[in-house]
């Protein structure tokens, strides 16, 4: 099959141009993708940013949230996990099997000696232990097939990335994850990513004789422009979360306080703060502040500062409130 290059390692320009062949590349037969993420956290369509991810590690290691267009669980990418792709034409939804789309991976990591099988739902493993994690949609006729390879991917960052945000479970989820993740390296001690990747390359595209599948420069600059419009934007990765309800829970020096919040599109549509701690002035003199913001704590802390004078948490401090809007208990 042909094969398309994607322009680099930014995380929002590789999702959006995933969704961008889906919906525009029409062609006539199954073209294949190669690709790599700089750390960043990929969430499903279908979910809640903020139960996914460890709110104070994303925000301390700086690290991109993107959503992209097909369903499944939350995964963390950097340069040790090489993603593929398959964008094929399908007659009907009714058709989709996802055994049948990894095939030619499996086949390829077989080939390279590597004893991969699909199994369950969405995984391909080795001995067991997880080594890719797939998801599709089909759209107008076209499938998109994507997922990831474990190479050699850095699990202690993984475990931190995701919603564990507790550090008395860390070090127990992260045995966790490494007795039930692999790594292809492990299976193949002498191969490089770079050589992984091109033989996996080769394997898939009629051991290279399949060639490039060009994008125009009016195609890439159309990949880049959806990318900065919308993969790369608060409101896609955040804001379109479900609505939820939240609630929090911490004790300082300055007394305990609970927050509860209503949450839709990202931001907060109703608020209330509980607890012994000793406000000079009552906090619902704020509460108008408040609703209408994103659900962030950087946000939250913004409107605290404006009204520090009141004093209206005691001597819990701003800073202390506004923590309780992160995914720590």
């Amino acid at each position: 099959m042909k094969y398309i290059n994607y322009f680099g390692t930014d995380p929002a320009t590789n999702i959006a141009m995933d969704a961008w062949l889906l919906e525009n590349l029409h062609a006539d037969e199954p073209v294949v993708a190669l690709w790599q993420n700089s750390p960043t956290i990929i969430v499903g369509q279908n979910q809640n940013t903020w139960a996914e991810v460890n709110l104070d590690y994303v925000k301390a290691h700086q690290l991109p949230v993107i959503r992209r267009v097909t369903g499944g669980g939350a995964v963390y990418h950097d340069l040790g996990n090489l993603c593929f792709t398959l964008i094929l034409p399908v007659e009907n939804s009714g058709s989709v099997d996802f055994s049948t789309f990894v095939k030619p991976v499996v086949k390829a990591l077989h080939n390279m000696g590597i004893p991969a099988e699909a199994t369950g739902r969405n995984d391909l493993v080795i001995e067991g232990k997880k080594i890719s994690g797939n998801a599709q949609r089909y759209q107008n006729c076209y499938l998109i097939h994507h997922g990831t390879l474990l190479f050699d991917s850095d699990v202690d960052a993984m475990v931190h990335a995701l919603n564990v945000a507790d550090e008395k479970f860390m070090s127990k989820a992260a045995k966790s994850v490494r007795a039930r993740v692999g790594m292809i390296k492990d299976y193949a001690p002498d191969l490089t990513m770079e050589t992984f990747k091109a033989e996996l390359l080769k394997e898939l595209t009629n051991h290279g004789n399949d060639p490039e599948y060009q994008l125009s420069p009016e195609q890439k600059q159309s990949i880049k422009d959806l990318a900065k419009s919308k993969f790369a934007t608060w409101d896609w990765n955040w804001g379109k979360s479900p609505d939820f309800d939240f609630h929090n829970h911490a004790k300082y020096t300055g007394g305990a306080i609970d927050v509860f919040a209503n949450v839709h599109a990202g931001h907060i549509t109703d608020i209330d703060f509980q607890g012994d701690f000793l406000g000079v002035r009552d906090w619902r003199e704020i509460k108008e502040d408040l609703i209408g913001l994103s659900f962030d704590p950087t946000a939250v802390l913004t409107v605290l500062q404006k009204h520090h004078d009141g004093q209206y948490f005691g001597s819990i401090t701003d800073e202390e409130v506004a923590m309780l809007f992160t995914n720590n208990k």
